[in-house]
């Protein structure tokens, strides 16, 4: 382990692996002897060379800011001296191939749930989908009958969960925010790790049951008032098809006579499901079934060092297999986008993903605020300053692979490859969408701690750095911060991770699951005009 970590030639600034005091003497991995001019603390920048006020600033061998004021050898770089600034960037659309080796010896498998449409679960749930915000009290009192012991003869059944939300009514059904509930709430009801579902409404709601528990995926079959035949060239108004072999029962509250009666008739409900899904079965499958979200939280100055490139490392041996890895979080990779655009498999792809961003721009804008709003408060203590900086390390996550899709928020995920979708940063909006897309494991990496779940898909946390991950080990599952320790490198971590996925994928819990955590981190975009 040395002091400093260099990430690039040329860069301005160096990243501190312990904490400084003024007047140390510090190299660089080359040599290069710098002093400290104040205190820079652990995982924040430290300047290599003397910036003068409104040049730019590079780490990642990218700008990241530009200097507010003139900045010498050996000072703390941050928000002191350290500002955003748009500039410009050019972003090709496509023209950077890589080609993913895939590795010899046999191919590697998990154990995981085979579904009637040909996709592959990595758990077996009944879930208890609410269509509104009216019916999730009486959903949770429902699941709460099937805690501890009560699924004991069920070994093959890993929970009953009520996914409930604050929306379903009172907003504009073909509105893009009517459009965005629906996508996720179908998304869920079609999930392979979901084998029975019990849809609960109140009766009277904009999205009706029926909407959600309709085999067809198609937005005309479902019966909505005030939703009209799709845009046959929108992809982001197809809906997920619920697979013939989830056991599936609808009931409202209304017509069941109130909630003690909708309670007993759900529980009743349940239990008549649990041997059909208790009967399910794990089978060998191959590591192209896999589709792997990629998400981070409470990102720190190492996310983009340790964590994201080991995860990173991961989702390009899924991808040179034939699996699928979606990378997500729209405002995190803003200024970061022309690494994405330029590995776009085709023009359209990449001008997708531009799309997006000036959405998210004038989205800020009329808000009253900037991308730039992101990083927190708690990226910033933990070394990062500004938007470009965050996104930079983020797309770590992505690798390498060339960029094969975009997706609107929720929408099904039906290519292979390295994907991305539209989501926001708030971690839990952001992995609803993934996985109401199909994710079937998550790997979610944190700098500063977060705690997260996200049932019915796993999620796999990943510290990135040791410290952290030893104040908070009941609740991380890998450390990644050994990387800047100097005890393991990236591709070491990385395998290590894709050894866990598998595990993972194929029923080993993980520490979140252990927690029961993950219902409450359902939580849907919201979006649009609520009346």
């Amino acid at each position: 382990m040395t002091d400093l970590l260099v990430l690039r030639d040329g860069d301005d600034v160096a990243v501190a692996t312990r904490d400084l005091a003024p007047g140390d003497q510090v190299a660089t991995p080359d040599g290069v002897v710098v002093t400290a001019q104040g205190h820079v603390p652990r995982g924040h920048k430290i300047a290599l060379a003397d910036v003068a006020a409104g040049a730019p600033v590079r780490k990642y061998g990218q700008v990241i800011g530009v200097a507010t004021t003139h900045v010498g050898v050996g000072e703390h770089v941050h928000g002191h001296n350290l500002a955003f600034d748009p500039g410009e960037r050019d972003t090709p659309l496509g023209g950077v191939h890589t080609e993913l080796a895939v590795p010899d010896g046999p191919r590697p498998t998990f154990r995981g749930y085979r579904r009637a449409d040909g996709r592959v679960g990595t758990r077996n749930y009944v879930a208890i989908l609410t269509s509104v915000n009216c019916s999730a009290s009486t959903a949770r009192m429902i699941a709460d009958q099937f805690t501890g012991a009560a699924l004991d003869a069920y070994p093959n059944v890993d929970g009953v969960i009520a996914l409930t939300h604050t929306s379903g009514c009172g907003l504009v059904p073909d509105s893009e925010g009517g459009q965005i509930l629906l996508r996720t709430l179908r998304g869920y009801a079609a999930h392979p790790n979901v084998a029975g579902l019990l849809v609960l409404g109140l009766g009277c709601e904009m999205v009706p049951g029926a909407a959600l528990s309709a085999r067809s995926g198609s937005v005309t079959d479902l019966g909505m008032p005030g939703i009209g035949a799709p845009d046959p060239d929108d992809s982001s108004a197809l809906l997920a098809a619920i697979p013939d072999d989830t056991v599936v029962r609808t009931m409202t509250i209304q017509d069941t006579g109130g909630i003690r009666a909708t309670v007993r008739a759900g529980v009743d409900a349940v239990r008549a499901m649990l041997p059909a899904v208790d009967a399910r079965r794990r089978e060998e499958c191959d590591i192209s079934e896999l589709v792997l979200g990629l998400n981070c939280g409470g990102s720190d100055g190492y996310s983009g060092i340790t964590a994201n490139p080991a995860l990173g490392w991961a989702s390009d041996r899924i991808v040179a297999h034939g699996g699928t890895s979606v990378l997500a979080e729209t405002p995190e990779v803003y200024g970061a986008e022309h690494l994405l655009t330029a590995r776009a498999t085709r023009p359209d792809v990449a001008k997708k993903l531009l799309d997006q961003l000036a959405w998210w721009r004038t989205y800020m804008a009329t808000n009253g605020g900037t991308l730039d709003n992101n990083p927190s408060p708690g990226n910033k203590a933990g070394g990062l300053t500004t938007i470009l900086e965050k996104s930079l390390g983020a797309v770590a996550k992505g690798g390498q692979a060339d960029l094969a899709a975009v997706y609107d928020y929720a929408e099904p995920i039906t290519d292979r490859g390295f994907t991305f979708m539209d989501t926001p940063g708030y971690d839990p909006v952001s992995v609803t969408g993934i996985v109401a897309g199909g994710a079937n494991v998550v790997v979610f990496t944190t700098g500063r701690g977060s705690v997260f779940g996200c049932r019915p898909t796993p999620s796999i946390k990943v510290a990135t750095n040791t410290p952290m991950y030893e104040r908070m080990s009941e609740d991380m599952d890998l450390d990644a911060g050994r990387i800047v320790d100097g005890a393991a490198t990236v591709e070491e971590v990385g395998a290590e991770l894709l050894a866990k996925i598998l595990a993972v994928a194929s029923g080993e819990q993980t520490v979140s699951e252990e927690l029961g955590i993950g219902a409450e981190e359902f939580i849907p975009w919201h979006l649009g005009a609520v009346t």
